[in-house]
């Protein structure tokens, strides 16, 4: 693959892995760092990929794992009590929940939930990014379906209950 060629491959890819990064990272600016990270360290690494189907999957890996250094760096620079609220964003009422729902499920049972239902892969491509048996992300998939549900009938009933008796 030439250079043009990544580029506009990867140029295809930012808006993926932006909604990743929003599933993963609750602040922008650690959203946008760790994209910005993650292409810089491709672009250094291209000619290391062996298979060029493998583009995507091989910089959402990269991507992931990014991630993970930026929230192991947060756990050690910010005590519990001191990290800031999540920024009020101009976004519909149900995204913010769901989203919220969202980043309160165990990373394990988000990230299948996101690639597959946000991003359109299929079982057996999220099997490769996250380098699991196929029947596992399923397993993933439906226990993660089900405690978003609960979580959602929760936040719907506080929501509820706050404004009855607000």
């Amino acid at each position: 693959m030439t250079d043009e060629e990544f580029t506009q491959r990867i140029t295809g890819m930012t808006q993926t892995l932006f909604r990743v990064c929003y599933a993963q990272l609750r602040q922008d600016c650690d959203r946008e760092d760790a994209v910005q990270e993650t292409l810089r360290k491709c672009w250094q690494k291209r000619g290391q990929l062996r298979d060029d189907r493998y583009l995507q999957t091989w910089v959402i890996r990269v991507l992931l794992n990014e991630c993970h250094d930026i929230q192991r760096r947060a756990k050690r620079t910010q005590p519990v009590d001191a990290v800031p609220e999540r920024s009020v964003t101009l976004q519909p009422m149900a995204h913010t929940r769901v989203h919220d729902a969202l980043l309160q499920l165990d990373e394990r049972l988000r990230m299948p939930i996101v690639l597959h239902y946000m991003e359109g892969y299929s079982v057996s491509e999220v099997a490769c990014v996250l380098r699991v048996p196929q029947g596992t992300v399923k397993t993933r998939l439906r226990r993660g379906r089900e405690q978003l549900r609960q979580l959602l009938n929760q936040q719907k009933r506080e929501v509820y209950f706050s404004e009855t008796l607000g």
